[in-house]
């Protein structure tokens, strides 16, 4: 559908801009009169809004950080005083980025012709998820949206901090995992064969480990191919097969159950669904509709399902504490703290320190397990090289042996 940006008037006769999506200028203005605008200038040809229309190509309009350094600024503004159309006036020209220009002029025509701050981000989903809308609608309520702004900012930041440390404690190995491999099928491929090759022409017996890695160089080079797509099709079948929710659910309950990694997943969704929680009671949301909002951020679809649970035994009138300690994949230091923080009425207190208690603890986990498959990798690397390298000697050294 055409974007148009629009020029016009309001009521009390301010001008006001922004962006509009209609099947022709003549239904823009209609539309526009319909929310109280008098149209001055309509401009056709402007890029439309992924968000609205629902397009999956194009890319978002905030990435990596950049909703929390606009949410950040949002704060700031509200929070000194200055009007939400002001405010959102002043980021969308201070913005460089376009799409982020025309995202911002949305919102602040949607908030001119009456919407709620919180209903004009729900109109781009992409950008903005339930949570994020939800404390906002709790702010605008409350009357403290500045504030509520500033916490949504922070546990932004916090999410993103604690998956850059994570992300970081993997890429090392990963790099030294994909450096072996490639350094190893290498030497397999070519090295031994142009080296041990020389003495098969000889009457005598090979050594047993010259024989195997001959083997192994003939397996790489004749079906190495077929054995990458065999690979590649089970990676691909296995993504396919996520898409299933009952398959889903079974395979992210068999994650949780891994020695290493299956705690290292309890912790991070634990951690973001306290968070999270702690985040929405503190904004004012009602426990129930938290809860929901909480349970939707979980990655995992078998916690998932046991915070929907948890959901249905609190509207029953089950305490959060005894609901969340029924579910044995949430670590019991969060229905600890939720106990604590229901006898002494500060729940979202105490479920911030939860969130962060177990965020430290994940980040302690996954630096140490970095650290210990460091040396392990290197070590495995060496022994397979080792191998390799043993394999091209042995025929030279038996070789001679038979001189002498």
């Amino acid at each position: 559908m055409p974007a148009f940006k629009y020029d016009a008037l309001d009521a009390a006769g301010q001008s006001v801009t922004g962006l509009i999506e209609a099947d022709n200028a003549k239904a823009a203005r209609a539309q526009l009169r319909a929310r109280g605008l008098l149209p001055v200038e309509l401009i056709a040809g402007m890029q439309p809004l992924p968000a609205r229309t629902g397009l999956q190509f194009g890319g978002r309009a905030f990435k990596s950080t950049g909703l929390t350094v606009w949410t950040r600024q949002l704060a700031g503004l509200v929070a000194s005083g200055l009007p939400l159309e002001r405010a959102l006036s002043a980021l969308a020209e201070e913005s460089e980025d376009m799409r982020q220009r025309q995202l911002i002029s949305h919102l602040k025509s949607e908030v001119n012709a009456g919407s709620t701050f919180a209903r004009a981000l729900s109109t781009a989903p992409r950008e903005f998820d339930e949570v994020y809308c939800a404390v906002v609608s709790a702010g605008e309520q409350s009357g403290a949206l500045g504030q509520v702004l500033e916490s949504l900012a922070d546990d932004l930041e916090e999410r993103q901090a604690l998956r850059a440390k994570l992300i970081g404690a993997a890429l090392y190995p990963a790099i030294v995992s994909v450096i072996a491999i490639v350094i190893v099928v290498f030497m397999v491929t070519y090295v031994v064969p142009q080296v041990a090759g020389v003495f098969t022409s000889s009457k005598r017996a090979l050594p047993v480990l010259t024989v195997v890695m001959l083997q192994i160089s003939a397996f790489v080079r004749h079906w190495g191919w077929l054995a990458a797509l065999v690979i590649a099709a089970a990676v691909m079948g296995l993504i396919l097969a996520r898409r299933r929710e009952a398959f889903r659910r079974r395979f992210d309950a068999a994650w949780l159950r891994l020695p290493l990694i299956g705690r290292l997943a309890r912790g991070y969704n634990a951690a973001r669904f306290s968070g999270t929680l702690a985040m929405l009671a503190a904004a004012g949301v009602p426990i129930l509709k938290a809860l929901q909002a909480a349970a939707e951020t979980l990655g995992n679809r078998a916690m998932r399902e046991d915070a929907l649970d948890a959901l249905i035994q609190v509207r029953e009138g089950a305490p959060l504490a005894s609901a969340l300690a029924a579910k044995k994949r949430f670590p019991g230091l969060l229905a600890m703290f939720a106990r604590l923080g229901e006898q002494t009425g500060q729940l979202p207190v105490m479920l911030g320190r939860a969130a962060r208690q177990l965020s430290t603890e994940v980040q302690r986990r996954s630096v140490a397990l970095a650290t210990i498959l460091e040396p392990l990798l290197i070590v495995a690397m060496g022994g397979v090289v080792m191998l390799i390298v043993l394999s091209v000697l042995l025929p030279i050294i038996q070789l001679n042996t038979w001189v002498k």
